[in-house]
């Protein structure tokens, strides 16, 4: 019996996935595989046994990634799984801003008790709740990947002129994309020609903290509004509510709400409800579950953050599975150690992904504990797993 640990609450459509040889519980103990959405792993005393872990979402800012890395368990994000959710949301905010529903409706609120004058004071006070049309206005998508690219096609189809941004942008995301969608070179691009702006990157400490800053926001066109559903962080708080009390930024939408942010003059905080429905969350349950079982199984690799993405069928019934640095040479001496053995391979793919690296050898006989360590002792291997 394979242990599958839940950490947090995951959808049970992970029981149509998992079959009859896992147990899967909030209890599990020695597990080899872990589960979790927005579980804080940072603390985390993690169990000898584990093999991998799987993010039922797209952000991993809650697990160790790189100090994972290091031990050989691989990290996996479900990419994409939520990505219709969170753009449904975006559309929605679009709206919300556009026609000053929200405080129109907390206005409405205040006309209780008024009995009979409710309808005259309706039609004297809308006329404070006037809006604009989405339809003609430039939308600026920072980030085309899966829920960006769905996010500006979805506004193409709305009748907004969309400028996308990402300097990343993969040969798939672009095929995606609508051609009408103009894909510009400088994020500057996206400031000086948008009335709205939406954010759809991953957030990098190091790279995008507070990427969307007092100078940033000087380069805005007056009155702009700025989306939010990516992550808190790539926005400076303190710079943006200065622009919505200015007027700068007429509205700024987040979906990450924090003190300072609340109750701000022209903010809307939403309640993290980007990935937040049932078919989203679903989704990516059932993504991690196929992860973690390839990984199990196969020790086959798709959408690792701290592992390259490396598959292949199964052609012998014993697979090693080896972890390692990215080092010169270190193929030929897996190889040469593998085959001091006395081990035949009867097929082999490798892949790295920056200082780390992964080996599958499907080999034509069982593999003895004594061959394990000694392979196992290689300089720069991290783990080495057997698959029979």
């Amino acid at each position: 019996m394979k242990n599958i640990l839940t950490l947090n609450a995951i959808s049970p459509v992970i029981n149509d996935v998992f079959d009859a040889t896992y147990n899967v519980a909030n209890d599990a103990e020695k597990p080899v595989g872990i589960m979790l959405r927005s579980f804080k792993m940072h603390d985390y005393a993690l169990d000898e046994n584990t093999l991998a872990i799987a993010r039922a979402g797209a952000g991993t800012n809650n697990i160790p990634v790189e100090e994972y890395a290091k031990q050989g368990v691989v990290v996996f994000n479900t990419p994409g799984a939520n990505a219709n959710a969170v753009k449904e949301l975006v559309l929605s905010t679009l709206f919300m801003a556009s026609r000053n529903i929200i405080p129109a409706i907390e206005w409405v609120k205040t006309l209780k008790g008024q009995g009979d004058e409710v309808g005259k004071l309706v039609e004297k006070g809308k006329a404070n709740f006037a809006g604009h049309e989405i339809k003609g206005k430039k939308l600026g998508v920072i980030g085309l990947g899966a829920i960006g690219a769905l996010v500006a096609n979805s506004a193409i189809d709305l009748g907004m002129q969309v400028y996308g941004y990402d300097p990343f942008l993969s040969v798939g995301a672009a095929l995606r994309l609508s051609s009408k969608v103009t894909v510009v070179k400088e994020l500057e691009d996206i400031a000086k020609n948008c009335d709205f702006i939406t954010i759809h990157i991953p957030y990098i400490p190091d790279q995008n903290k507070g990427l969307i800053n007092a100078g940033f926001i000087r380069k805005m066109k007056d009155g702009v509004v700025l989306i939010n559903c990516a992550r808190g962080e790539i926005v400076d708080n303190t710079d943006v509510v200065k622009a919505t009390e200015s007027g700068k930024i007429a509205t700024y939408v987040v979906d990450f709400p924090a003190d300072e942010l609340i109750g701000a003059k022209n903010v809307i905080c939403i309640p993290h409800l980007g990935a937040s429905t049932e078919e989203a969350e679903e989704n990516c349950a059932i993504m991690a579950a196929k992860q973690l079982i390839d990984y199990i199984e196969n020790g086959n690799i798709v959408n690792s953050v701290n592992y390259p993405t490396l598959s292949m069928p199964r052609t012998t019934p014993h697979r090693l599975v080896i972890l390692h640095k990215n080092t010169k040479n270190i193929l030929a001496q897996i190889t040469g150690t593998v085959g001091n053995e006395g081990i035949n391979i009867s097929n082999l793919t490798n892949q790295s992904k920056g200082d780390y690296a992964v080996t599958i050898l499907d080999i034509d006989n069982a593999v003895s504990s004594d061959a394990i360590k000694h392979i196992s002792q290689v300089e720069n291997i991290i783990r080495v797993r057997v698959i029979d």
